[in-house]
């Protein structure tokens, strides 16, 4: 573990400083931390590395880089970093701040904190929701931009019972044909742009804008199509203009959570991070509100269709919103990190901390494991090391797996067509409306318990447990559609449980693979490839999306309804074993710690959850008495504890010896 290195100008590379490179002061010779203006994470201010490998303080959190310096190594670097970033008149609260962060757990015994300091230590773990109000904030406009983007989902759904029959795309039921697929081209515009286009737009977005800003604009472009929207009078048109709401949807979808991610406090950064998730059902179960509250609006004039057209435009209200608001938020502190931009680092940092020590110790501490994280570069594209070096491309295949689940668990197939698949049960068109709020109502409520069991159970907890009773319940509302076919409308049974199966499995959908995915992707990858990460995160979730949005009335068609449920039931169970097999868990770990977890060989992380996995049905279902397995991961058995993959052989981190 090396993290401080000197800059070689007769090579033009960066090595590792050694006793032998100035033996007069081998340990505190401080480099210069300077800040820089540069928006490659290769420019990082650095510091010094201590004589050998050794931890001075073995007693503390081995993972920790900041146990192998003795106290008065730690305070200088401290105070030089302070020093050299014009951050002079917060050195005292660096050098408190660093001694905090080299052991977090030990703060009461450290003798240079006064009780104030203490007080305000201790309330983050006795009240983890205690902080400053633009940290809650921030949580607000975050939780606008999550409305937009569900109501831009959903808006379409009322629509679809209207404009179909205008633009001569009506679909004939039981029949796959072109019209079919125009609508579900149609639908699911936006999402091939997201997947193909602007997903991959986000990185050197957020590279020049920042994560505030490229809310700011994602959200004004989105509001400014969905007014478009409502003047078309072609499907072709639609198509056009609900492709370009692609872009406002694509890269906010990904630099929503991740800014929330960079800004909460790690004992709530699940929480907050799930907001985009609950927010954006809460935008879903509005778009179902416009969407019944403008279905009885007549034409007026030459106008064909103000109804549709008002329940397409209505999303642009919340966008406005979000654009008003945001303004006043903080950037990123991490952002900032990432271009050396240490002092406004703080500055933001300080906006959402209570005091100085907590802002010094969190931006310190994140530079620090900052430039860890650094040592996993290879020198390559960042795309390619994406997938080339382990840690990141097990982050990659993770997320992959929770994004691609979120859309083939079928959720969205139910978000925009619930209309018509409640009409197919023997609904009426308002009723269909009806049903399809109460779809939305539930999914938004039932979201509201994740908040604290995100970071309470986990996120692979929560979905090892919800995957199989969304099976279950996906097989009940498709095989409820055998009861009454010969008189659907007059079956109260049938149209009954259809509803009960699809509020049941909205209802587990909103607890887990609900708001997992993308709190899960916004904290798997390590900060140089984070918006490269998400990008591809979310890209594989559009890419999906449009593939479920655009062959939906196709597949119903040529499966029928029971067929079709069928189909999304099977990939739950097979999302049950993806993640049993290849998601480690994440809950309570700061950004940077992650690297440890993602370390673990992936072959090595696949035989022990099957080994732990088949002792759970031994322990819970055949009630043997056998002994649990021990811990997988170091952080999961305590300083001085012993785990699993730390009893074994390690591999480097960054090599390919384990898959």
């Amino acid at each position: 573990m090396v993290f401080g290195r000197e800059k070689d100008d007769s090579e033009g590379i960066e090595h590792v400083p050694s006793p032998q490179d100035n033996p007069s002061d081998q340990t505190s010779d401080i480099i210069a931390l300077n800040e820089k203006a540069s928006n490659e994470h290769d420019d990082l201010p650095t510091i010094p590395k201590p004589e050998g490998d050794a931890p001075v303080n073995s007693e503390l959190d081995p993972d920790n880089p900041l146990i192998r310096y003795s106290r008065a190594e730690l305070l200088e670097i401290a105070t030089q970093f302070a020093v050299d970033n014009d951050l002079a008149d917060k050195a005292e609260a660096f050098r408190k701040g660093a001694l905090v962060a080299q052991d977090p757990s030990g703060f009461e015994n450290i003798d240079i904190l006064d009780d104030d300091d203490r007080y305000w230590l201790n309330r983050e773990i006795t009240n983890k929701w205690d902080h400053p109000m633009k940290v809650y904030y921030l949580v607000v406009c975050c939780s606008l931009a999550a409305a937009v983007q569900g109501m831009d989902e959903t808006v379409i759904n009322g629509a679809n019972i209207i404009f179909p029959a205008q633009f001569g795309i009506k679909e004939d039921s039981g029949v796959v044909s072109r019209k079919s697929w125009l609508l579900g081209l149609v639908n699911s515009a936006p999402y091939l742009c997201c997947a193909c286009i602007s997903c991959w737009m986000t990185d050197p977005i957020n590279k020049v804008l920042g994560r505030k800003w490229t809310v700011f604009w994602t959200c004004f472009w989105a509001g400014a199509t969905c007014f478009w929207s409502g003047f078309v009078n072609t499907w072709w048109h639609l198509f056009i203009a609900r492709f370009f709401l692609g872009f406002g949807i694509g890269p906010k979808s990904a630099t929503v959570p991740v800014y929330a991610a960079e800004c909460a406090p790690p004992r709530i950064r699940g929480a907050m991070v799930m907001m985009w998730q609950m927010w954006t059902a809460f935008g879903i179960m509005m778009g179902y509100v416009m969407d019944l509250a403008f279905y009885y609006v007549k034409d007026r004039g030459t106008i064909v269709g103000l109804n549709w057209r008002l329940m397409l435009g209505s999303a642009l209200i919340p966008a406005l919103l979000v654009c008003i608001f945001i303004v006043k938020c903080p950037e990123s502190p991490r952002w900032h990190l990432a271009r050396g931009e240490i002092r406004k680092s703080f500055e933001c940092m300080r906006e959402i901390r209570h005091t100085d020590i907590q802002a010094a110790r969190d931006t310190f501490y994140a530079h620090v494991l900052l430039i860890e994280e650094n040592e996993m570069k290879k020198g390559k594209n960042r795309f390619v090391e994406l997938f080339t070096v382990p840690r990141n491309r097990r982050a990659a295949w993770a997320s992959f797996i929770v994004m691609f689940m979120q859309q083939f668990c079928g959720i969205n197939v139910i978000a925009y067509y619930s209309s018509n698949i409640f009409m197919e049960s023997g609904f009426g068109a308002i009723q269909a409306l009806l049903a399809s709020f109460g779809f939305g109502a539930i999914n938004f409520v039932f979201a509201l318990p994740a908040v604290y069991t995100i970071d309470t159970f986990g996120r692979r907890a929560l979905l090892l447990a919800t995957f199989p009773l969304m099976a279950i319940f996906l097989l009940f509302a498709g095989f409820c559609f055998y009861i009454g076919q010969n008189d659907p409308t007059h079956s109260h049974a049938r149209v009954g449980l259809i509803a009960l199966g699809i509020y049941l499995f909205s209802a587990v959908y909103s607890c887990g693979e609900g708001p997992v995915p993308f709190t899960y992707s916004a904290e798997a990858f390590p900060l140089y490839v984070r918006d490269l990460g998400m990008s591809f995160a979310t890209a594989v979730c559009w890419l999906f999306n449009f593939v479920l949005a655009v062959t939906w009335p196709s597949l119903l068609a040529a499966f029928t309804p029971q067929g079709a449920f069928g189909w999304y039931a099977a990939w739950n169970v097979v999302g049950f074993f993806l993640v049993l097999c290849f998601l480690p868990e994440t809950k309570n770990l700061t950004l940077e710690e992650l690297d440890k977890v993602f370390s673990v060989p992936t072959r090595v992380h696949m035989k022990y959850q099957f080994n732990a996995f088949k002792i759970n049905i031994q322990r819970t279902i055949l009630r043997k008495d056998v002994p649990k397995p021990p811990p997988l991961y170091a952080h999961e058995a305590g300083i001085g504890g012993t785990s699993h993959w730390s009893s074994k052989p390690q591999p480097n981190a960054n090599t390919a010896e384990f898959v």
